[in-house]
Parts: C-alpha cells; structure tokens; sequence
C-alpha cells in the first residue's frame, strides 16, 4: 500500500529513494538490448545514462497520510460514514504512480532495470516491519488480551502474502490474531510487483513502448471491471471476494502507473506562466472530488464491488496529478506539512499495527469513537516511530546497496 513500498520518495522529509542497476543486457560488444528470445521486433539503442530528471515529488508523504487515517478512522468504528476501503484505495493508485516513475526513471538513466535489486529493495522495506507486527500480534493473543486465534497456516499465508485467498477461500474464522486481517493488501501490491517489473524490463526497450504500455494497461483496467461485474452476479457472491483478490483489485494499481506514463507531474517540464492553478484546473479538482464522493454515498452493492474502484482510479488521477503538480496550491500545501508529512512516512507501520491496537482495547470499557481513533493513531504512530527508529535504519543501509 504504497503503504510505502520500496521505492519510496519522501517529500519533505528525505530525498527520494532512487532505483539503480548495472549496465543493460546487451549484444556483444555493444550498447544495444538483445530482444527476448523468439521476437523479431527490432531492439532500440539502450540511452545513455543520465542523472534524475526530477527531485523529491511533493505531497505524496501527505497523501500517503491521508490514506493511513481514513483507514485508521473507519476501523475505529465510522466505516459506515468514511470506508477504509478508499485509502486502501489511495494507496494502490500511489504505489503504482511512484513505483512506475522510478522505473521510468531507471530506465531513462541507466537503459535497465535491475529486476532483481527491485525485490530485494522490497524484502527489506516490508519485510522487517511486518515480522515485528506479526510477532506482536501473536504474543498478544497467546497472553490473552487480543482474539482471534493461532494456526501455522494462518501464519504463513500472512508473511508469504497470500493473506487475501486464505481469507476468501479458507478461513473460517479464528485461525489468524485479530487485526491482522488488513494484510490482504499487502498481498494484492505483492502479487502485482512480482510481475510489472519484469514486463516494464522487457517492454521499455522498443519503440513505442510506453504507448504500448497505456494501451495495456488501460485495457486490463476494463478487464478488471469487467471481471467484477460478472463475478458480482454469481450465485452465492460475498463481497469479500472482489474486495480482496488480486485480482479483481490490481487495476487501482493500474490507475496511478498509467499516471505515471500518460500525464506524469513529477516529470513534465514547467511553462512560463503556468506557476499557479488556473479556474478550470479547479473546476477539475471539483469534479474529481465530486466524483470520489458520489462512490462513498451510492451504497447499491453490485456497484460498490464493481464500478466503484473504477470510478474511484479514474477520480484519483486528476487529483493525484494536480497535488503533486503544485504541492503549494490552496488546500494541497496541507499535505506538505511537517506533521502530514511525518504521517505519511510512518504510514507502514501505522497501517501494520493499527488495528491490532484498536482490537486489543478493554472491551468492558466504554470508549467513544472519535477517543478511539485519537488514542489508536497516537499509539500505532508511536510503534510505527520506534520501527523506523531502531529496525528500518539497518534495512534502509542493504536497500542503499541494492540501489
């Protein structure tokens, strides 16, 4: 989600954590990519290497926080007013824009991309965090103070991300510590990053490529709505089936990369007199907002498990545009500041340790809503400031080597 993934650009705060790799697969003694095995398309000279065409990309820490509480404040018993589903949202239409302009960006600097360096670089952002929580999370139920349950397949289908199709298709309940549940995603980003950098490796280096990759990319995007909608007709349908599969929720992902290569405003050159938003540029904004909203109020089922996420990308890619566009612009310079900023870097920890926390307080104590996400944002702030205190330095040093 992300939640941060591996590529993180930390506006504000720290400077972007950039993708690197060796020189590209190339035909002896040249500079040229060797095509895949069997194709007869002609190879493009790989580019010479260049520095980064863009610095920190403003507002994403912002963005990122924003996310993490709309979860946070819908798990802490106003789902029914504000879904936690919409941040789940915003962060797979943020992890796909951030992640596709660094690839991009490798690309344009070193005519590669070190596929390998990549999961690596994601092992060691996600993966120390998420051993911390689990271990957490399973003392507390073994101790008593949190329900839910223990089993070794739980277990494992929680750290080799198949958290989402376990919950579907083989959970019935108590097999997992509670709270836990919210790892679903972590598996649907897992689940698409095992494939998209090995296609953006082998498609970048023809002609056209990254036309070609608009018009996949947004052909898999109907195929996913399409898929949805038949799947919420079937006998039997429950909704978590189109909630949580990777399958059926890859093309929030899909939305930010197509960002990325359409229109991207981390990478377009500025105009004279284009300094500010103009009044259509609010009218834009408006009607994407509008747009994002209408997908919150209209409850009618087979549309929230189907047109809703799609709406929901399509509503994200202006607003997403023009927040990092002009991050000092109206109400988009809140997300720039000091505290959204410093949200939005511990959003992973957060995301990972918030419920837990939420569903470990005395249920024989009355605790109004607004006091329970108050008291759960403090706490999972704070667990989420200790693991990037005293775990992730460590991990950030062998994801510096991999870059």
């Amino acid at each position: 989600m992300s939640l941060r993934g591996d590529a993180t650009v930390r506006s504000v705060v720290t400077a972007p954590e950039s993708l690197a790799s060796p020189a590209p697969l190339a035909s002896p003694g040249t500079d040229t990519p060797l095509p895949p095995p069997g194709s007869s398309a002609p190879p493009v000279a790989a580019p010479a290497p260049k520095r980064s065409r863009f610095g920190p990309i403003g507002s994403l820490d912002g963005l990122r926080a924003i996310a993490v509480l709309i979860v946070v404040v819908s798990h802490a018993g106003y789902g029914d007013v504000i879904p936690g589903g919409l941040g789940v949202t915003i962060f797979f239409f943020l992890s796909g824009y951030l992640i596709t302009t660094l690839l991009l960006d490798e690309w344009d600097r070193h005519g590669a991309i070190n596929v390998k360096h990549f999961y690596g670089r994601r092992a060691f952002r996600l993966l120390p965090s998420l051993f911390v929580t689990l271990a957490v999370a399973y003392l507390l139920v073994a101790i008593g103070r949190l329900d839910g349950g223990i089993s070794v397949q739980g277990f494992f289908s929680q750290v080799f991300y198949f958290a989402n199709y376990y919950t579907i298709f083989f959970d019935h309940g108590g097999t997992v510590p509670t709270g836990t549940g919210i790892l679903w995603s972590l598996a649907v980003e897992e689940h698409f990053y095992i494939l998209f950098p090995l296609l953006m490796w082998v498609v970048l280096r023809y002609r056209n490529a990254r036309r070609f990759l608009i018009g996949l990319f947004a052909a898999l995007c109907a195929l996913a709505l399409a898929w949805r909608m038949w799947l919420v007709t079937q006998p039997g349908f429950v909704d978590i089936r189109t909630y949580y599969g990777s399958d059926t929720r890859f093309d929030s992902i899909l939305y930010g990369a197509l960002l990325a290569l359409c229109l991207n405003p981390a990478r377009l050159p500025w105009k004279p007199g284009r300094e500010k938003m103009r009044s259509i540029d609010w009218l834009v904004c408006a009607g994407a907002l509008a747009l994002l909203l209408g997908t919150i109020l209209y409850r009618q089922p087979e549309f929230r498990e189907s047109l809703r996420y799609s709406l929901q990308g399509i509503a994200l890619l202006p607003l997403f545009f023009y927040a990092v566009r002009y991050p000092t612009a109206g109400p988009f310079r809140l997300l720039n500041t000091r505290v959204l900023a410093r949200l939005g870097v511990l959003s992973y920890g957060i995301y990972l340790i918030h419920d837990v926390i939420l569903s470990a307080m005395p249920a024989d104590i009355h605790i109004p809503n607004w006091a329970r996400f108050i008291l759960g944002v403090a706490l999972a702030a704070g667990f989420a400031a200790l693991l990037d205190r005293l775990v992730d330095p460590y991990f950030r040093r062998k994801r510096a080597a991999l870059r």
